[in-house]
């Protein structure tokens, strides 16, 4: 047993502790600075500690600076999901006050009551993807902006205006067909000119970055780019975002946790689901993209999709029912992948062997796993009678 436990409520600038031993009683507690100077002190006071484990809040976010400084200095690190510390912020204190030490403090006792909770390694290549995912994802913003206040002069030059996707060469030859003579027209045209020499550049800054992503990607040994739908940016996003999927040990925590999966409104006799607004919005767009592109093509998706229209479903409901497929298919990938590189027990990372009523998983609620369809009437088997 973890004689110590560190608790960390990380900041941009500063970071507070707790120091607690097993039996939950706080021995120690400091606020540092994330500088240089602030984290060696932080980092002595640790380790005046032996046996000891530092637990960081939310170290997918803001507390993945302070983790990964940890890790690179040989410490052991968990993470600790800032709902979970919210949940043991509010038995503690009654009513939810929430101060920095008490936040530590949360988070402390959250990595000694939870089991499997997240080891954080150093995961430069996962850091990599999600920086470059997020460039190029900047750079599809920028140009779709560009494009709009372009289309916007278009407009007052051209009658009717240009196609709604314009690429760079077709905005040249259309601005080349105008040649206004007054002063308003010659700045509209000016000024036309300069936005499609941006979106020029803009699209050969994409072509870079999916270059960089598809290299990177392949890289790590991922299959996702062979699912249609799912290009370099997806997949990238999908691998810097989940990183260990093993940290999900069912397709239907997956579907919870991107928001894939729908929530039961039912109330007595009425039974009903409605969309769930939780979850990873950006994992969510990634299957929103595939699933649209799956319509678009012959595949598997779009019969799948026009079943559900078959059977009742409105468009919007059939689309939410192909998400939620795709969310598993995309799950089984992923895990085939990490079987492929022969990581933890398996082959599945992260696995464990506990379980719980609900799901292998003891941190996985019933409402996470998959909706169960209607009930099949089973034959009852026959009482052996007593002579």
């Amino acid at each position: 047993m973890t004689r110590v436990v560190i608790g960390v409520d990380p900041h941009k600038r500063s970071a507070t502790i707790e120091i607690m031993n097993h039996r939950e009683k706080p021995i120690g507690q400091g606020r540092f600075s994330t500088d240089r100077d602030g984290y060696r002190a932080m980092l002595a006071a640790g380790r005046k500690h032996n046996d000891r484990i530092w637990a960081v809040e939310g170290c997918s976010g803001i507390g993945r600076h302070v983790a990964q400084r940890l890790v690179a200095d040989g410490e052991t690190v968990l993470d600790v999901p800032a709902k979970l510390s919210a949940r043991a912020r509010v038995f503690a204190t009654g009513q939810g006050r929430k101060t920095d030490p008490v936040d530590a403090h949360s988070v402390a006792v959250v990595a000694l009551r939870t089991d499997n909770l997240r080891h954080v390694t150093v995961d430069d290549t996962m850091v990599a993807l999600r920086l470059l995912v997020d460039r190029r994802e900047l750079l599809g913003r920028t140009r779709t902006e560009t494009v709009s206040r372009l289309h916007h002069l278009l407009v007052e030059l051209v009658p009717g205006g240009a196609k709604k996707f314009l690429s760079t060469q077709q905005a040249r030859a259309l601005l080349n067909t105008v040649r206004p003579r007054d002063v308003v027209g010659k700045t509209r045209r000016w000024l036309a000119s300069e936005l499609i020499h941006e979106l020029a550049v803009i699209d050969k800054k994409i072509k870079i970055a999916n270059a960089e992503l598809t290299e990177l990607v392949n890289t790590t040994g991922s299959t996702l780019q062979e699912l249609t739908g799912i290009g370099p940016t997806g997949a990238a996003r999908l691998l810097g975002d989940i990183g260990d999927i093993g940290r999900f040990t069912s397709r239907a925590h997956f579907a919870s946790w991107n928001g894939t999966a729908p929530i039961d409104a039912s109330s007595g006799d009425q039974k009903r689901h409605r969309l769930s607004r939780a979850g990873n919005r950006r994992i969510n767009r990634v299957l929103h993209i595939m699933a649209v592109v799956q319509l678009r093509r012959d595949t598997e998706g779009r019969r799948y999709y026009r079943r559900k229209l078959a059977a009742g479903k409105t468009p919007m409901e059939a689309m939410r029912a192909l998400k939620r497929r795709l969310s598993d298919i995309v799950y089984r990938r992923m895990v085939a992948d990490a079987k492929t590189a022969g990581t933890g027990p398996g082959g599945h990372m992260g696995a464990t062997l506990k379980s719980s009523a609900a799901d292998p998983n003891p941190k996985i609620d019933t409402s996470e796993k998959s909706l169960p369809g209607p009930a099949e009437p089973q034959p009852r088997t026959p009482l052996l009678t007593v002579p």
